[in-house]
């Protein structure tokens, strides 16, 4: 039987690539990750396709910048005691557009420290942010929200095998550069190339040219396909390949991935965003970095 333990010495060499350095869109994602892991190919696949059966692993897919693809935010809640449990559970199970709740805690009483419910929103373009969340607000109760759409990206990657043996202070030796949020309009054959490549991986599925039987799903020769998802990628609104690991639960063997994590807010002065941004976005222990306007409430914090 494999390994299927995140700290296994060849899991550790595998995940530290396959969590989030495969950038943008390749044709042989396995392969790649084989290479830059210096771990043989079968065994990349045995192993992840082992994991992900254990449940060490989450869910592996081709990722995409959804801030180019649908209008989005995140968005904080302002929800009474007595109700933020169910507002919790509603939001987490019977939202479609809503993602990464989380319930957040300060370490002192601070602006927006009642904002305890965050979530991400995103709604199809042409659609109302502002619509939905009035409506979630009705539906679970609360006081208030704040939406806080990116106006920019420095930083975007998980890996949390990686960052284990990250030095306090690693830095890239240059600012991290934003890109700019932007709607891409794209016709209805690149939807369902888009469609065929962002669908999670099932175990039997992890093999040497995955995107094989994508292709075949969309009703497009391989090379077609490659070509429309080479566009996209030119495009920017491919993210990445990537393995997302079970982080909150721990495994089948107990095994915690992490403990904590936190999200920290910055407010830097109007006109300084971009380079306040690329300065905290070049750390190595980052695994987001954003420039949004969280507003009065929040004494005006903009980077995050």
């Amino acid at each position: 039987m494999l390994p299927v333990e995140h700290n296994d010495p060849v899991n550790e060499k595998i995940l530290a690539i396959s969590e989030d350095k495969i950038e943008g869109f390749v044709r042989e994602p396995f392969l790649e990750i084989a290479q830059r892991s210096g771990v043989p190919v079968a065994d990349v696949t045995a192993r992840l396709a082992a994991m992900l059966k254990a449940g060490t692993v989450r869910r592996i897919r081709q990722t995409l910048l959804a801030t180019n693809l649908a209008d989005g935010a995140l968005v904080a809640w302002k929800v009474p005691p007595e109700k933020i449990d169910a507002a919790f559970d509603w939001m987490f199970q019977r939202d479609p557009f809503s993602g990464h709740v989380v319930l957040r805690s300060t370490e002192t009483a601070t602006a927006g420290s009642d904002y305890k419910l965050w979530t991400t929103l995103k709604v199809p373009h042409g659609f109302s942010l502002e619509a939905h969340a009035r409506t979630l607000a009705e539906i679970v109760g609360a006081e208030r929200f704040r939406l806080m759409p990116a106006n920019g990206i420095f930083t975007l990657g998980v890996g949390h095998v990686r960052r284990r043996s990250v030095e306090p202070g690693s830095k890239a030796a240059q600012p991290a550069q934003m890109n700019a949020t932007r709607v891409v309009e794209l016709s209805e054959l690149e939807w369902k190339v888009l469609l065929a490549l962002k669908r999670e991986f099932r175990a039997g599925e992890i093999a040497p040219s995955p995107w094989l039987a994508r292709a075949a799903e969309a009703g497009l020769a391989p090379e077609e396909f490659y070509a429309i998802a080479e566009r996209l990628n030119a495009r920017g609104v491919m993210g990445r390949f990537s393995t997302f690991l079970e982080h909150v639960k721990p495994s089948v063997g107990g095994v915690r991935v992490t403990r904590f994590n936190a999200l920290f807010h910055w407010a830097v002065p109007a006109g300084r965003e971009v380079e306040a941004g690329g300065e905290v976005g070049r750390h190595h222990i980052l695994t987001h970095c954003y420039w949004r306007e969280a507003g009065p409430e929040f004494r005006n914090v903009n980077i995050m």
